[in-house]
């Protein structure tokens, strides 16, 4: 039922408001008056979430290749493609996971026009529903997404082009620095928060309510001192505690035969998320609406064939170095295939090399995580992606508590989490490293750790085949197109 109430939210609603179905002829209506009905707001803002889901050449936030996700994960050392001695795989991820980025690189424009275009349908709603004198809540909803997306970009550029009115041109638009972008997001969002809905799930399933908006606002928090240089652990901690009210809490991580991969926990990946941890998530249906590939693009083909009935893409891959870490014990493990496999594939932990002339056709652990969810095809899954979940705020809680010498606030909140996985709680307070491994075990492929490895000092370290980097490479260059669209722009230093 709630795959059928966000797809009339996702895809009808977008349909309609360019298409004329029976009676509903929308040309008829004056503007104004229509986006200030319920319908007409919900159609403003459906065409700015039809923006987050993931689809092909780099649109979305996650489910498909080439875009935010890929950017983020791959730059980290918690996944990777590399090029494979076939010839098969662009040189791309494994340029990202080495930090060999130039600003001419396609995944980093199409990360950057995908985040624009959506900052533009985001101006464009607030513009519309407030003409409309639409309600509060749907007038908030859309300036909260605005902020989403420029948190997204502050965090991967740092100083970037800001503007809240599509009446501009793009060579005029200016360039804002990260903190004075950070502090317009707190201002929105402490001004827009709670004038959102506290409801959960049903047409709220996929949409930012208070408790996704308050998340935000945490994360925003979380790397102050990275964005501002100020810390705000305190305010973290509070705004965590706004969430906490939402009355969420940890699902279940129990074998269960009918889960997928035999555990509970799985059922967070899979479809139409459990609304006892899922604080937002993006909606995907294959074909219809967004899609999820990552399972598909890892597996071999043959492994693909015996285990989901489609070929794999033979793509992504864990680091050997990555994969180590897990304990044996821990049901997080499970979503990694490594050994002899069914249709007769004998993948390897060791890679032996990333680029030149690439890695072996069965070289890496490959991860089902996202265990494809029906309906699926060759191209994707439609398992729904986790943007946001209550195991993070723990995680956001236990790191603040440390930072502010209060480590023994957040051995309960790793414990929560350990025990899920199957393993003994810690033995004694956790540490900042502790609290960092956790996060890398718990939130692996959900697009974190990029953000983690900086804020934690550990992204400029060498790591498996990466060498030390320069600190520049904390910011990704702006593209050599939107410098050329805009000459008024600044570089990236080091670019």
């Amino acid at each position: 039922m709630k795959k059928i109430l966000i797809s009339i939210f996702l895809v009808g609603l977008v349909a309609q408001s360019c298409t004329k179905v029976n009676e509903s002829v929308y040309d008829k209506y004056e503007a104004a008056d229509f986006y200030a009905s319920a319908k007409g707001a919900d159609v403003a803002l459906a065409n700015v979430y039809s923006q987050v889901g993931g689809n092909w050449n780099g649109v979305g936030y996650a489910g498909a290749d080439n875009g935010w996700y890929d950017l983020n994960s791959m730059s980290s050392d918690e996944q990777v493609i590399p090029h494979r001695n076939t010839g098969d795989w662009q040189l791309d991820f494994a340029q990202l996971y080495q930090r060999q980025w130039l600003p001419s690189m396609g995944i980093i424009s199409n990360t950057w026009n995908w985040l624009y275009k959506s900052v533009f349908t985001a101006n464009l709603a607030v513009s519309q529903l407030e003409t409309a004198k639409a309600s509060a809540a749907k007038v908030a909803e859309a300036k909260v997404l605005r902020a989403f997306f420029y948190y997204l970009l502050i965090d991967d550029w740092g100083s970037v082009p800001f503007y809240t009115d599509n009446n501009i041109t793009v060579d005029k638009l200016p360039q804002k620095t990260r903190k004075e972008v950070f502090d317009f997001l707190v201002k929105e969002l402490n001004e827009n928060i709670d004038k959102l809905p506290e409801t959960k799930g049903g047409e709220y399933y996929g949409r930012f309510n208070k408790w996704a908006a308050y998340t935000l606002l945490a994360k925003l928090y979380l790397n102050a001192e990275i964005y501002t240089g100020t810390p705000m652990w305190s305010e973290c901690l509070a705004t965590c505690a706004k969430v906490e009210q939402g009355s969420f809490s940890l699902h279940p991580g129990a074998e269960n035969k009918a889960s997928p991969l035999g555990y509970q926990y799985y059922e967070l990946f899979g479809d139409v998320l459990p609304a006892d941890e899922t604080i937002l998530a993006i909606y995907v249906t294959e074909n219809i609406v967004s899609r999820n590939i990552f399972t598909i693009r890892s597996l071999n083909g043959p492994n693909g064939v015996a285990l989901i009935g489609f070929s794999g893409w033979n793509g992504t891959i864990i680091p050997e170095e990555y994969y180590d870490k897990f304990d044996d014990n821990d049901i997080r493990k499970k979503q990694f295939l490594v050994g002899a496999q069914d249709g007769g594939v004998t993948y390897t932990k060791t890679v032996t090399s990333l680029d030149n002339p690439g890695a072996g056709v069965n070289e890496g652990v490959r991860d089902i995580k996202f265990f494809p969810a029906t309906p699926k095809d060759g191209s994707g899954a439609s398992n729904d992606f986790p943007i946001f979940r209550y195991a993070d705020i723990l995680l956001m809680e236990a790191e603040c508590n440390v930072r502010l010498n209060n480590a023994v606030a957040a051995k309960p909140l790793i414990d929560q989490i350990r025990v899920r996985a199957g393993l003994s709680a810690l033995s004694g307070n956790p540490t900042l490293e502790q609290v960092y491994d956790e996060r890398g075990f718990e939130l692996n492929w959900e697009g974190h750790r990029r953000q983690d490895m900086i804020r934690f000092d550990k992204f400029l370290l060498p790591h498996g085949f990466v060498t030390a980097a320069p600190a520049y490479r904390k910011l990704f260059p702006i593209p050599t197109s939107a410098l050329n669209a805009n000459t008024n722009l600044k570089q990236n230093p080091g670019y």
